[in-house]
């Protein structure tokens, strides 16, 4: 019987994924304190960012090396751009990224989607179809209830709670987002994932090899250097 891979083997791939969260956490910071101000008192984008960070225990001395770059010590060229286009079954996808080299970042995203029977687009092609939204995933137990969660989320401002196979999804406006998970933490819910997203009006069944081909773009895509987040509206098992 083949044995499996050593502690320290498994360690130096959880440190792989650590870095590669960390330094598009990084990016984040930079790009929200540079376009909306290091304060995150009155910056939710940043504010939201460096939460993440903390989530993931990245130390301060990093959060506030990127802050520092935000504010002109060693600032880069990084910009933001979103691409789209349709995978394979047509669904639809955008990749946003966060790149200081658009010729190359373009020419990886482009090889990503050809690669695996989809097409790349203009800009706003399949945009239209998405809506940003903020959204908490709870997972169900304990003080974790669907009603307290309904509760507290719809008198905090949320838009939509919805369960399904114990967890439970609460959506809202991205202008209330912080409202309603600060007022959920209050009541003692805190949520598996918070963030602002975007959300697909209607999905596309997809299924076989459709779905492995879809799935093996999105990963392609997600594992790009360049990429902060990939969006899609396939219905994937």
């Amino acid at each position: 019987m083949g044995r499996g891979p050593s502690i320290a083997g498994r360690k130096g791939v959880e440190d792989a994924k650590r870095g590669v969260v960390f330094t598009k956490l990084i990016r984040e910071i930079t790009v929200a304190a540079r376009t909306g101000g290091v304060d995150p008192v009155g910056n939710a984008r940043l504010r939201l960012a460096i939460d993440k960070a903390h989530d993931v225990s990245m130390p301060k001395d990093t959060i506030d090396r990127a802050l520092k770059r935000a504010s002109g010590e060693g600032a880069d060229a990084t910009q933001e751009i979103r691409y789209e286009g349709y995978g394979p079954g047509g669904v639809a996808v955008m990749v946003d990224c966060m790149t200081d080299n658009p010729t190359r970042t373009v020419a990886e995203v482009r090889h990503a989607f050809v690669k695996n029977g989809g097409n790349m687009g203009t800009s706003g092609s399949v945009a239209f179809q998405f809506a940003e939204v903020g959204e908490l995933i709870f997972e169900l137990g304990g003080a974790a209830t669907e009603d307290r969660i309904m509760e507290v989320a719809l008198d905090a401002g949320a838009e939509d709670v919805a369960t399904d196979d114990g967890y439970c999804d609460v959506v809202t406006p991205p202008t209330a987002f912080e409202a309603v998970k600060k007022a959920l933490e209050a009541a003692g819910l805190k949520p598996l994932q918070a963030e602002v997203t975007m959300r697909p009006a209607n999905r596309v069944a997809v299924e076989g090899d459709i779905a492995e081909q879809l799935q093996k773009m999105i990963d392609m895509l997600e594992g790009l250097d360049d990429s902060q987040a990939v969006y899609h509206n396939a219905d994937l098992a």
